[in-house]
Formats: structure tokens, C-alpha cells, sequence
């Protein structure tokens, strides 16, 4: 799959989680996808929760790692 192709699949899968994050107060933003790692912002409410890492890393980069094999990795920046 193309680079550009990824991208739009990760935009899509963005869209359809920001519904559940902003409903806790919170948000999430795509930043980048580069060497097979997305890089997104968590924002709001999400900022700063103590149970970020479980919902990037259970929540968010397992449905992404599903839907997108050449994924491998999605990390929070600030």
C-alpha cells in the first residue's frame, strides 16, 4: 500500500475514534505517519489523564496495528 493511501486509512480511523475521546472531554489530532509510526496529538482532557497510555496503546494503536498492518506503532507528541 502506498504511503499516501495509509495516511487516508489513518485519517479515516481518526475520525470515527475522535467521537469517543471528545465525549470524555477529550481530542485527538494526526500529526504525522513516517517510518511506519503515526504520530498523533492527544488533547483536552486526554492531555493530561492518568489512563493516557492505556487508550493510545490499547485503544487507539491496536485499531489502527488491525486495520492497518504496516503500522507498527502510533505515538503521543506534545
Amino acid at each position: 500500500m502506498r504511503n499516501d493511501e495509509i495516511v487516508n486509512k489513518i485519517l479515516v480511523l481518526i475520525e470515527k475514534l475522535k467521537p469517543f475521546l471528545i465525549s470524555d472531554g477529550g481530542n485527538l489530532e494526526f500529526v504525522k505517519y513516517e517510518d511506519n509510526i503515526v504520530y498523533v496529538r492527544l488533547m483536552g482532557a486526554c492531555k493530561d489523564c492518568e489512563m493516557m497510555d492505556v487508550t493510545l496503546k490499547e485503544g487507539i494503536e491496536e485499531i489502527i496495528i488491525n486495520e492497518i498492518p504496516e503500522v507498527k506503532e502510533v505515538k503521543n507528541v506534545d
